[in-house]
């Protein structure tokens, strides 16, 4: 295995869509999982297919037509749970049980209302029972970001034991900060005497902002996969964003971190996403949003147009988002209007005519707030005459 290798483990099919208003039906679910296929994610979270018959449906279906990543069902450690998912991943050609257990003192005492050593037996029975479906086990310690690092050692050494193959960290809540999280990876990898026997997996949820940092900061600490969403989508403030971890890892080549992502492919499955699951994308989003790789600053459009790296850090065919967009706006400078003008077959070459242009123009951008082409043209000509 290559120890540089990070596993993206995609769940928009299942943490994605559990947001409100964004259920998908059976024909949306399997187009976004070819879309997935393609991208290249190595699992696909296809869904939890005791929750409904029409989920276990989809997650069957995805199992059969899927061949090029694993297709992993999500299941609470409840046997019948576990049944209904193996028999849902059956047909996978890389069948994957996600089941588990929360861990921290408030699942423990609250929500499950049972004790340290009862989690650490249903631990052991969950992933025991799932290994008889399939090989490749994954264990979720729900809530680990707050559960003490001492006991959460002892259930993955235990989820291991019992044949687990990747060990899930969620910072449920998105509790921790990046170097808590970092830490606690660390103190896994340290003090959990089987963990080379399994990948040690990031799910960080975003309510305090912190899932992409949490996540590379869990990689950086010797995770291997990250659990990410398309967009970022998911419960409460959302998941990790799979087009923003990717694109950390590819532009630090000092991680030493690589992908199988097919990253040109990013910018087209966050419109498939955004239109099907009806989630708008806000237009500051890093990676994919509409103003991703925009300017309007007259400063910012001197510097991209002499020379594009001066304010961007991605190339944004590299994400397949077309190009640089220098937007005119009233901020905009002399350089902008220029580039515009010879763009549409202007070249203002006649002494003073750019200041007359330019002139006009911040009158139109003071008055008007999309400026079109047909509005520079008219602009254009007038000065030209």
């Amino acid at each position: 295995m290559d120890s540089n290798k990070v596993y993206i483990f995609d769940t928009t099919l299942r943490d994605g869509e559990q947001v409100p208003g964004c259920q998908l039906n059976l024909k949306e679910k399997l187009h976004i999982a070819h879309e997935l296929e393609s991208l290249g994610v190595d699992i696909i979270e296809a869904g939890f297919p005791i929750s409904s018959p029409g989920d276990y449906q989809a997650v069957e279906r995805i199992s059969e037509e899927i061949k090029d990543a694993t297709i992993c069902a999500l299941s609470r450690a409840v046997p019948k749970d576990i049944e209904v998912a193996g028999a849902a991943v059956a047909r996978a050609a890389r069948p994957r049980i996600h089941t588990g257990i929360g861990t921290s003192e408030s699942h423990i005492k609250y929500k499950l209302k049972t004790t340290q050593e009862d989690i650490l037996e249903r631990a052991k029975m969950c992933v025991t029972k799932a290994r008889n479906y399939t090989d490749d086990v994954e264990f979720y310690a729900e809530d680990a970001g707050r559960t003490d690092n001492a006991f959460l050692a002892k259930v993955i050494e235990v989820a291991i034991a019992a044949g687990a193959t990747v060990v899930n960290i969620p910072d449920t809540t998105g509790y921790c900060l990046p170097s808590q999280y970092g830490e606690k990876i660390a103190y896994l990898k340290n003090n959990v005497s089987n963990i080379d026997q399994a990948i040690i997996s990031t799910h960080c949820h975003n309510d305090l902002g912190l899932a992409t940092a949490n996540s590379i900061a869990g990689v950086m600490s010797g995770a291997r996969q990250i659990e990410c969403t398309i967009n970022g989508i998911g419960e409460r403030a959302g998941n990790t964003s799979l087009e923003e971890v990717v694109m950390i890892m590819r532009q630090h080549p000092d991680l030493s971190l690589n992908t199988r992502v097919n990253t040109p492919l990013l910018n087209r499955l966050s419109k498939v996403v955004s239109q099907t699951m009806r989630m708008p994308v806000q237009p500051n989003k890093a990676i994919v949003g509409g103003n991703a790789f925009a300017h309007s600053s007259g400063i910012h459009q001197d510097g991209v147009i002499k020379h594009r790296e001066t304010y961007e850090i991605i190339d944004p065919v590299e994400v397949g988002a077309g190009g640089s967009q220098i937007v005119l706006t009233a901020r905009s400078g002399r350089a902008a209007l220029r580039y515009h003008a010879e763009r549409l077959g202007f070249p203002l070459t006649e002494s003073g005519e750019l200041e007359e242009a330019y002139k006009n123009f911040l009158h139109l951008a003071d008055a008007k707030r999309n400026i079109t082409d047909e509005d520079l043209m008219t602009l254009l000509e007038a000065v030209s005459v």
